[in-house]
């Protein structure tokens, strides 16, 4: 589950951290398309995602997960490998149910939030950003958008396939210098529902055989 986060926030610490060092370029196709996907997104009280998470090296894919996001706002819940992680705001918490443990700690610089729409809000920061053509994803029609990083950061590239009809991510593609690849694919999406007030609180009465630790 380490391995998990730690490929899938790399690029999210990355794109977080602010670099007025280095100068940017953002072709104007892309942040047109990226800025329409961007407001999509933020004008639904809640999104839910259902993905696949995918990793591999030299390109090849070698192992897919299964998983959901829940969010509304900062808020999240993400469920992956029989282990949910939630944020409620101020702080994260990590369940493992194998385990029977939870971890609990609050964001930092050196974390980030999971989130395709991390990539939607922070692109401008730290990547040159280019309009690279189009491509059918399981007969979809996207615009792909290529981002590189402008200082080293383990990164090679990074591609969002965007549904520019419907204003959505549907892939996104992260490529390391050291040839490893991860691959977060959307395989469902839906918006403003009638979620639990407890989608996004941890109770902590629903663990009493948990070990739960605060970091």
């Amino acid at each position: 589950m380490t391995n998990f986060f730690s490929k899938i926030i790399i690029t999210t610490v990355m794109l977080g951290a602010t670099s007025f060092a280095f100068s940017q370029k953002i072709d104007e196709k892309s942040n047109e398309i990226l800025d329409a996907v961007t407001k999509s997104y933020n004008a639904k009280k809640n999104s839910y995602f259902k993905f696949s998470f995918s990793t591999g090296v030299q390109g090849k894919i070698s192992k897919v997960e299964p998983g959901i996001y829940y969010s509304s706002g900062d808020k999240y819940r993400l469920k992956i490998m029989g282990t949910e992680q939630i944020f409620d705001g101020n702080k994260i918490y990590n369940i493992n149910a194998q385990d029977s443990e939870v971890t609990v700690a609050k964001p930092n610089a050196n974390s980030a939030m999971f989130s395709p729409i991390n990539y939607l809000s922070n692109y401008r920061k730290d990547y040159n950003v280019s309009y690279d053509g189009k491509k059918t994803v399981k007969g979809i029609s996207t615009d792909v958008i290529k981002l590189e990083p402008v200082k080293s950061n383990g990164l090679e590239v990074v591609y969002l396939y965007i549904d520019n009809t419907k204003k959505q991510i549907i892939k996104l593609e992260q490529h390391g210098k050291n040839k490893d690849v991860a691959v977060i694919e959307i395989q469902g999406y839906k918006a403003n529902q009638a979620l639990s007030a407890s989608m996004f609180s941890f109770d902590k009465n629903k663990f009493k055989n948990y070990i739960i630790t605060e970091l």
